[in-house]
Order: structure tokens, then C-alpha cells, then sequence
């Protein structure tokens, strides 16, 4: 009778422990990551974020329910990321929810509500039992904080040709930067402010419209004439961005800049070489480029690179409308590889353009990187592929080379670099050259000249229009950065500069979270179905066959002990 008792009694206390550690494991989320990519270990830039936040940042995540397995994958990604955030800090909280469910009226509302913060769904087909079905996805978490409100996007846009499996596992790559930036900027009292240079020609607030409305999101984002100043202050301004120029550079601004940058300041130099565009090439039947004047040349060469003065051609590019015929009273068209467009994919894992889309670049110049009087860091951002080569002026451009089929033996200059990355020691360029007028200047604002920066940092592409954003030519609409409206297709380009800007403005280092490479394991899809059955029959049958002989092992022992 007492055996029978301590028996129940054993069952009860193991019972009550199982229940207690269940209980706790729902307010304490802890884990040992065994994974060689470490992909459940958090960088120690984002625990530092996360260590600083002091009140409550509220994270609404739409994705709740059933989806199919990249989905779940992702759902549960968002999940195990959010615990580990909460796990560091207990002020992140969070909750999923379903904006699918409720009456139709309820639905189209809330539909209504979202669609105000340019929060739109995505539609999914799905095949099940041989039934084929349609579902309205929203890949988006809300990070609130205060009255203030960020909205992510959990789901990498897709790229034609590649699997769907692997722009989930570049999304569920991304989640930790998203997150820790998102909460980085509610954060953030002040936002820095972002300038564009003019008075040089360049790209006119219009222009630049698309990426301006999502840069004001975190930004401050103005405009500053050089030839009004007389120095930038990098603690008022840290980033600088000059895009497209067409006029010289006057030695005066060239100085103003240069100590803006010994000073710590960042530059964004977005640069076209020639004077080239489409327009220019349609109205004329031969067009020769010519090379703008810039006077940046000896900056440049100063600060580790040189752009030059010739027209990358790549077989991998974007196209073209060109007119083939008539049909009736209307004209045939139809698109054609442009050569000078190319569409170049990164290839570096550096944190910029790590997992990014192509980017479709106009008219760029080819870049070489020079050797320098401090330890400068040289990064190709993005090159061209395998098959490109350049053209030095003077030379003819026209469309005679969309009449034949391209030669790819006579593409044989690969990978030219078109966007790099400087980091180092930068050397002024007006060291022992610094004239009467520089030092009035410099007395009268009671500075000194500074001939070094031993941390600057800056990027240059070879492209003035890669952020540019063209106009639909019968509303005036703004169109988004990087679209091709004849492809129907998006690129990159805006992530691109958006990423770049993120990386000089980047002081706690969270963009450090975009070079995690989570490896996806693919199954082998033909051993997988050949195979089906055999290892159903291991899942199913192992288990089984375990219990059976411990139960059998159990009855043996316990016969044994109180058989006589």
C-alpha cells in the first residue's frame, strides 16, 4: 500500500515540476544556438539597442494565421526574433493579428486604414487537394513607440528566375536589421539631417522626389548652396549627397568640402562622367558624348579613385522600346536589349548591398581605384558581370547595335567596378597649398585647417541618375525610383541608395546585421518524392517501435523486482 502511494505520490511532483517549467517558459525565453551560420544569435550592435530603450515599443505583426511553408517559416521566424528581442529587453512587446478576419465590412475598412500608411497586401495563389485559391497576405510588422510609428516590410520583393524559397530565407536574413533599425529611429530624439549640394547643376528636388519622401520618413532632408557658405559643420550635417553636377566645382567649394570631409563629414558623390542620355541619343542620329567639367578629377584621385571618361556596355542590362513596324495607322514596337543600361548584381556580402535586387544603371563610367597617401579602404559596391566592356570617347552612340545580334567574345572586360566604398585615412587635397584667401576664411570663422581625417568615409558612383526618378509623360506622376516602365519591373536602385545612406549615417553599427548569411538547406525534390514512403514508414514507425520495447524493458524490470 505505501509502494502504491509513493508511486501517485512521484506522479504528482513530477506532474507539478512539468507544469511550473511550462509556466515559467512563458515569461522567460532562453536558447543555445547550435547552428553553424548562428543565425539565433543577435549581433552585439542590436543588443546595445535594445538595451537603451526605456519604454515600451509596441510591435503589431499581420501575420497571423495559416500560410504555406515559406510563410510559416517566416511567421515563425518574425516570432522567434521578437522573444529574443524581449528576452533583452522586456519593454519590446508584441502581438500577431489577422487583418482577413471579421465581416466583409470590417475588413474593407481595415483594408482602408492600412492602405493610408502604404501598407498593401500581397495575393497568393494556392493549390490544395488539386483546389486552387487565392489569399490576401500582409507581410508587415508596425513598430510603435510613443506617438510615433515605423512600418516594415517583412518580405523581400521577388526576383524573376529565383526560387521563392530563397527570397524567404534573404527576408528571414534581414528580420534583426529591420527590427533594431526600426527601433533605432523611434529612438531617436533629433533626426540628422541630409543635405544635397547645388549651385553645381545638379538633380532638382523633383528629381529626387521618391527617394526625399522616403528619407523624410527619418530624416531631415534640405538643400545647401555652396557658393553661400563658408563651412558645413558635420555635427549640424553628417551627410552630404551631390547628385548629378554638371558645372565646375569652384576651387573655393572644392575647399569648403574638402575640410567638411577632414572634419568627419560624409559624401554621397552621384556622378556622370559624359554628357549622355536616351533623349540625346533619339534626336540624333550619331551622338558623341562629351565629358563634363567637373573639376572634381583631382578630389577624386586625392581621396583613392578615379572615374573614367568612357561608357560601360554589358550584355546583362535592361531594355529599350524601339519601333520594328507599322500595324494600320499605329506603330509596332517592341524592346530590345540596351547595352548601356547595364543591370548590375552585387557581388560582394559587404552590409550595403548584401541580398539586394539588381540595379539598373544609365550611361555609367567605369571606375579604377588608386593608390593613396593614407590607408584607405577601396569596397566595389557593385560591378558589372562576366560579359561588359568600355568605350572611350570621342565615340559614336546610335541604335545600329540593336541590329545584330552581340558578339559576347568582344564583352571580355569583366566585372567593372561602377560604385565604391572609401573608408580610412583621407589626406586634404589643399595640404601645403592652402592660399592668402583660404586662411582669411578659416581665421575669420577662427578655425584652423585640417589636413587629415583619420575615420572619413564616403561612396562614389559612377551614375549621376541612379536615384533619379522619372514622370509619367501624360499625368506627371512621380514614378518610383529604379522602375522600367516597359519591363514592368522594379530594380534596386532605391534600396541601393537608401542602403548607402543608412551605412554613412550608421553610428551604432545595426547595418552590421545585414551581413548575417542564414544558409538555406534545400531538400533534394527527386530523392525526396522517390524516397516518400520509406521514410514515412522511419518517422512513423522508429517512434513506435521505441515505446513497444520500453514498454516491454519497463514490465521485464518491474517482474523481476517483485516477482518473489
Amino acid at each position: 500500500m505505501k509502494e502504491k502511494y509513493k508511486h501517485l505520490i512521484n506522479l504528482i511532483l513530477l506532474t507539478g515540476i512539468l507544469i511550473l517549467v511550462n509556466l515559467m517558459a512563458g515569461y522567460v525565453y532562453t536558447h543555445i544556438d547550435l547552428t553553424e551560420d548562428k543565425r539565433f544569435t543577435l549581433t552585439e550592435p542590436t543588443k546595445r539597442v535594445l538595451e537603451n530603450v526605456t519604454d515600451v515599443v509596441y510591435v503589431r505583426v499581420l501575420l497571423d494565421g495559416n500560410f504555406p511553408a515559406g510563410f510559416q517559416r517566416l511567421q515563425t521566424a518574425t516570432a522567434d526574433m521578437l522573444r529574443q528581442f524581449r528576452n533583452i529587453n522586456p519593454n519590446i512587446e508584441f502581438e500577431f493579428e489577422d487583418p482577413n478576419i471579421g465581416d466583409v465590412q470590417e475588413v474593407n475598412l481595415r483594408r482602408e486604414e492600412l492602405a493610408k500608411d502604404e501598407i498593401f497586401p500581397i495575393t497568393m495563389r494556392i493549390v490544395d487537394q488539386g483546389e486552387s485559391s487565392e489569399r490576401i497576405i500582409y507581410p508587415y510588422a508596425i513598430f510603435y513607440f510613443g506617438n510615433r510609428y515605423i512600418v516594415v516590410n517583412l518580405l523581400e520583393n521577388e526576383v524573376p528566375g529565383v526560387d521563392p524559397q530563397v527570397t524567404i530565407n534573404n527576408s528571414i536574413s534581414l528580420l534583426e536589421y529591420k527590427f533594431a533599425n526600426a527601433i533605432a529611429k523611434l529612438r531617436t530624439a533629433v533626426q540628422p539631417t541630409i543635405a544635397y549640394t547645388e549651385g553645381q547643376g545638379e538633380a532638382t528636388s523633383a528629381e529626387l522626389a521618391d527617394v526625399n519622401r522616403s528619407l523624410r520618413n527619418y530624416y531631415r532632408v534640405g538643400r545647401i548652396n555652396l557658393d553661400s557658405l563658408t563651412f558645413i559643420d558635420p555635427d549640424i550635417i553628417p551627410l552630404l549627397i551631390v547628385a548629378r553636377p554638371t558645372e565646375p566645382f569652384r576651387e573655393r567649394n572644392k575647399f569648403i568640402l574638402d575640410q567638411y570631409i577632414m572634419s568627419g563629414g560624409k559624401v554621397l558623390w552621384m556622378i556622370n562622367k559624359l554628357n549622355i542620355n536616351i533623349d540625346s541619343v533619339r534626336r540624333h542620329r550619331n551622338f558623341v558624348p562629351w565629358e563634363y567639367d567637373l573639376n572634381l578629377d583631382d578630389m577624386f584621385f586625392r581621396y583613392g579613385v578615379r572615374i573614367n571618361p568612357d561608357l560601360v556596355q554589358d550584355l546583362e542590362c535592361s531594355r529599350i522600346p524601339m519601333v520594328i513596324g507599322r500595324v494600320g495607322s499605329g506603330q509596332q514596337m517592341d524592346l530590345f536589349p540596351w547595352f548601356y543600361y547595364p543591370l548590375v548584381a552585387p557581388r560582394s556580402d559587404h552590409p550595403i548591398v548584401k541580398a539586394l535586387d539588381r540595379v539598373n544603371m544609365f550611361f555609367p563610367s567605369s571606375i579604377d581605384t588608386i593608390r593613396t597617401k593614407g590607408k584607405v579602404d577601396k569596397t566595389i559596391l557593385l560591378s558589372t558581370s562576366e560579359y561588359s566592356r568600355f568605350q572611350m570617347i570621342p565615340a559614336q552612340v546610335n541604335f545600329d547595335i540593336l541590329r545584330y545580334d552581340p558578339e559576347p567574345e568582344r564583352f571580355n572586360r569583366p566585372h567593372l567596378p561602377l560604385a565604391v566604398l572609401l573608408e580610412g585615412e583621407f589626406y586634404s587635397l589643399f595640404e601645403n597649398r592652402v592660399t592668402e584667401d583660404m586662411e582669411r576664411t578659416l581665421a575669420q570663422l577662427d578655425r584652423s585647417f585640417i589636413p587629415k581625417v583619420n575615420n572619413g568615409a564616403m561612396i562614389v558612383i559612377s551614375d549621376g541618375d541612379v536615384a533619379l526618378n522619372s514622370f509619367h509623360p501624360g499625368t506627371g506622376e512621380i514614378r518610383p525610383v529604379g522602375l522600367n516602365p516597359y519591363e514592368r519591373r522594379l530594380y534596386a536602385n532605391k534600396d541601393f541608395v537608401l542602403n548607402s545612406i543608412e551605412y554613412l549615417l550608421d553610428e551604432d553599427g545595426i547595418l552590421q546585421a545585414r551581413s548575417r548569411d542564414i544558409k538555406l538547406r534545400m531538400l533534394n525534390q527527386v530523392r525526396a518524392r522517390s524516397e516518400r514512403l520509406n521514410w514515412q514508414l522511419f518517422n512513423i514507425g522508429i517512434p513506435v517501435i521505441f515505446v513497444v520495447i520500453f514498454g516491454l524493458a519497463y514490465n521485464f524490470i518491474r517482474k523481476r523486482r517483485y516477482s518473489g
